[in-house]
């Protein structure tokens, strides 16, 4: 299903900052508009998804 809402739970593995937020679901990537830590890391983070 295209455009499917989920809940996605975001902690940076260098700080550890938590970030809950809502995105779409689109083919095998999801689109929350996150970007980068407050600590300016980019890529270094564990994701958890779930349906809303």
């Amino acid at each position: 299903m295209l455009g499917q809402r989920v809940k996605v739970r975001i902690r940076c593995n260098v700080c550890g900052e938590k970030f809950v937020l809502r995105g779409k679901r689109e083919k095998e990537k999801i689109d929350t508009g996150f970007k980068q830590c407050i600590c300016n890391n980019l890529d270094d983070f564990e994701i958890e998804e779930q349906l809303v």
